[in-house]
């Protein structure tokens, strides 16, 4: 997998939980597991996918990009444009 792979990944695993994020009222349990369940999968993946440490602040943005992704898609279809 190459490093762009990964990070696209990374992105669309967090969309979903982002869109789960934006939904629920701040800093509740609901909205810290929506921030904190993607992170294994994420270190699962790097580990699979070989990269070291190296990579770790990439994906770091391709996490938040997909988080905030999936906050506007909600907003988006929650019609709060």
């Amino acid at each position: 997998m190459s490093i762009i792979g990964l990070m696209l990944a990374v992105f669309l695993i967090n969309l979903p939980f982002g869109y789960w994020r934006h939904r629920a009222i701040r800093f509740s349990r609901q909205w810290m597991m929506a921030v904190h369940i993607p992170v294994p999968f994420v270190f699962l993946l790097r580990i699979l996918s070989g990269f070291g440490w190296k990579v770790v602040p990439l994906l770091m943005f391709s996490f938040a990009a997909g988080q905030f992704a999936g906050g506007k898609l909600g907003e988006q279809m929650l019609g709060k444009v």
